[in-house]
C-alpha cells in the first residue's frame, strides 16, 4: 500500500489534465499548488525530519525567484566606489539551477550560524534572515525594481538534440514541468531519508544524545539538511518566477511560510507521502470554495477542516490513515462456532 499509492497518485495527476480539458483556471491553481508543494516538501525535510522548525524558509524560496529572474533578465548595478556590475541574460534554465546553488548556499550559512544554537533561537535566526531578504528586494530598486517588481522574465526553455527547443509558455506545459521537479525532489528526499543520513537526522531528532553518544555529527547532518532542504525551496521559487513571469517583494510574505508549515504538519510531518497530501488539500481547498462563499468565509472553513483534521487525526492525514489500515489488516478473521450435535 505505501508503495502502491505515491505510483498511483503521480498517475492520476499525469492524466489529470485529460480530464481538465483546456481550463486555465484549474490549471493555474494545480500549478502554484504544485510549486508550493514542492515548498512543503523541502520543509518536511527540516521540519519532519530534524524536528528543526524554519519559520523563514520563504526566504530559499524568493531567492531562487529573484536569482533566477535576474540570471534571465541581466542587469547592470552601480556597486560604489566606481565599481559596476554588469550581467548579460543567460537561458532560463541556467537561472534555475544558478538559483538552486544559491538557495543552497544560503542555506549553508544560515545553518552554520545557527544550528549551534537550535531550537527557538533558529526559529528566531530564520524569521531574521527572511525579513533581512525581504527588505533587500524591497529597497535595492536598482537591482530588483523594489515594488514596482521585475517584468517580462522570460519561460523556461528546454532543447534536446535533434528535436529543437521547446518554451513552456503554456499553462498545461508547466503544469508538467513542475510535477516532474516535484517527482525528481520527491525521489532525492525518500533516497535520503531511506538510507544511512535519514536514520542520522531522526536520531537527533528523537534523541540527540544518544545520537551524539554514538558519534553522529549533528552540526554536519543538520547544516545538510538545511542546504538541500534550501536549493528545493530555491527551485520551487525559480519555477514560480518563470511562470507567473513577474515578481515583487510580496514573494517574502510570511503566510506563505505558514501555507507549508499547514500542509506539512495537516499531512503529516515526517512522512514522504504527508506534504504532498496536505499540499494537494490545503492548496486546492481555497479554489474548490471561492465559487460558493465569501473570501471571509472561505478562511473560516480553511480554519475549521484544519482544526478537524488535526483533532481527528493528531499525527496527520496519512499517519492516521496507515494507523487507521493497519488495525483493520490486524484484525482477527471472526472464528465460526460449530454445534457438536451437528457434527454428529
Amino acid at each position: 500500500m505505501n508503495r502502491l499509492f505515491p505510483l498511483a497518485l503521480l498517475a492520476g495527476l499525469v492524466v489529470l489534465p485529460l480530464g481538465l480539458g483546456t481550463n486555465p483556471y484549474l490549471l493555474n491553481a494545480l500549478i502554484v499548488t504544485g510549486i508550493l508543494t514542492i515548498g512543503a516538501m523541502s520543509l518536511n525535510l527540516l521540519l519532519g525530519f530534524t524536528g528543526q522548525l524554519s519559520l523563514g524558509h520563504i526566504a530559499f524560496f524568493g531567492i531562487g525567484a529573484y536569482v533566477s529572474a535576474l540570471t534571465s533578465l541581466g542587469f547592470d548595478v552601480d556597486l560604489g566606489f566606481g565599481l559596476r556590475a554588469v550581467h548579460e541574460p543567460w537561458p532560463a534554465w541556467g537561472g534555475f539551477l544558478l538559483a538552486t546553488v544559491a538557495a543552497g548556499g544560503c542555506g549553508y550559512l544560515i545553518g552554520r550560524l545557527s544550528f549551534r544554537v537550535r531550537g527557538a533561537y533558529f526559529v528566531i535566526v530564520t524569521i531574521s534572515f527572511a525579513e533581512v531578504v525581504r527588505l533587500v528586494a524591497l529597497n535595492w530598486v536598482e537591482l530588483t525594481q523594489g515594488p514596482l517588481a521585475l517584468t517580462n522574465i522570460p519561460a523556461i526553455t528546454l532543447g534536446l538534440p535533434g528535436l529543437g527547443i521547446w518554451t513552456l509558455k503554456t499553462k498545461l506545459q508547466n503544469y508538467y514541468l513542475v510535477l516532474t521537479v516535484g517527482t525528481l525532489c520527491y525521489g532525492v528526499i525518500a533516497r535520503l531519508v531511506g538510507g544511512r543520513f535519514g536514520r542520522a537526522m531522526r536520531g537527533l531528532k528523537e534523541n540527540e544524545s544518544l545520537a551524539l553518544s554514538v558519534g553522529i555529527n549533528a552540526t554536519r547532518t543538520l547544516t545538510v539538511a538545511a542546504v538541500i532542504s534550501a536549493a528545493m525551496a530555491g527551485a520551487a521559487g525559480s519555477l514560480y518566477a518563470h511562470y507567473l513571469r513577474i515578481i515583487d517583494p510580496d514573494v517574502f510574505l510570511f503566510a506563505t511560510t505558514v501555507t507549508m508549515v499547514i500542509m506539512v504538519v495537516a499531512g503529516g510531518k515526517g512522512t514522504l507521502m504527508g506534504p504532498v497530501v496536505g499540499g494537494l488539500i490545503f492548496g486546492l481547498l481555497p479554489v474548490a470554495l471561492r465559487p460558493v462563499m465569501a473570501p471571509e468565509a472561505q478562511w473560516i472553513v480553511y480554519g475549521l477542516v484544519l482544526i478537524v483534521i488535526l483533532f481527528v487525526m493528531p499525527r496527520g492525514i496519512v499517519p492516521g490513515l496507515s494507523a487507521l489500515l493497519s488495525r483493520r489488516q490486524a484484525r482477527p478473521a471472526p472464528v465460526l462456532e460449530v454445534n457438536p450435535a451437528v457434527q454428529r
